[in-house]
């Protein structure tokens, strides 16, 4: 078996993939509709819509198979998305790269495989429309083209998914608009020789919410935590659930002294919270605070060294995830 080779543009592609909000969203009912499509119009078994992140492929949309993520490197469409072009295998045991991929010897195998390369506005392949036969088949031009042109009505979902800078569920900026804002602040403060503070946050054991309460509740303390941030916080601070349970505060002309003290007082505020709540879980977070060096810094490191800081809270606390 042959793992994908990676991209020679790997990191910026990872990048554009994260930023673009494609790993947030879900159930989104024009994909289901498409892999219906995409399964009647081939009459194959199994149509999906997977997305390739770093270490696994994120299935959007599978119609006739389970929704659940791969290994990358056990991935047809990792070849797919490195090689930027239709991939079609018309019998994997023929194919010295799949011959003895598990996926190609289960008991239901995947024997044939066709993925056409998804792309993002600004050019990134970030994953692969594809259809699965458990037989041996073949694929013309012509089902390429037919294939590639649903592929292209993908794109236009992606697109307007890009274009948006609110997340659904929050209604706070999502990573897209965080780093739109976040950039144009930066410049402002920069020019304005102002200070700049990054509040990283991120709810503590929000996995077991979802684990033993169920998905509803994990969505409402996500709800929670955003109407508190809204509430806690001025209307010039740039709030963001930058993705699944981490957050985002940027305030503007604030030092760290003061972002600081406005943190302990969201954590006072989610305790008074906590005593009026009516379901079965606290709402908790781990947080850490960094004021912008306009000599050294740019957002990027920036991110990384208010994540750091706030998981240094996580580990002495022992909250987990």
């Amino acid at each position: 078996m042959k793992s994908p080779f990676l991209p020679q543009n790997e990191v910026a592609r990872l990048g554009a993939l994260r930023e673009s909000g494609l790993l947030e969203t879900e159930n989104n009912p024009t994909y289901d509709r498409l892999t219906r499509l995409a399964k009647r119009l081939f009459a194959v078994p199994v149509a999906m819509i997977n997305l390739v992140d770093e270490h696994v492929v994120v299935v959007k949309s599978a119609e006739g198979a389970d929704a659940t993520n791969l290994p990358r490197n056990l991935s047809f469409c990792g070849h797919t998305v490195f090689n930027n072009s239709p991939l079609v295998v018309p019998d994997t045991l023929d194919d010295v790269r799949f011959a003895d991929n598990p996926l190609a010897t289960d008991d239901v195998p995947v024997r044939f495989y066709a993925g056409y390369p998804l792309h993002l506005p600004n050019g990134a392949t970030v994953g692969s429309l594809c259809i699965i036969d458990h037989q041996p088949r073949q694929f013309s031009a012509a089902d390429v083209a037919a294939l590639a042109d649903l592929a292209a009505l993908v794109e236009v979902e992606f697109a307007a998914t890009c274009a948006t800078i609110i997340d659904n569920l929050t209604g706070l900026y999502n990573r897209r608009g965080f780093h739109h804002l976040a950039t144009y602040v930066i410049g402002a403060a920069r020019r304005r020789a102002e200070p700049l503070t990054l509040a990283w946050l991120d709810l503590d054991r929000f996995k077991q919410i979802n684990a033993r309460y169920g998905r509803a509740d994990g969505d409402n303390a996500l709800k929670a935590m955003a109407g508190l941030l809204s509430s806690t916080f001025r209307e010039a601070d740039v709030l963001a659930r930058y993705g699944g349970d981490e957050f985002a505060i940027l305030f503007a002309n604030s030092d760290e002294k003061g972002a600081w003290i406005a943190m302990q007082y969201l954590t006072e505020q989610a305790a008074v919270w906590n005593e009026h709540a009516e379901y079965p879980w606290a709402l908790s977070f781990s947080w850490g605070v960094i004021e912008f060096n306009h000599d050294r810094d740019d957002l990027e490191s920036w991110l990384k060294t208010a994540d750091r800081m706030m998981y240094s809270m996580k580990q002495q606390r022992g909250t987990g995830c």
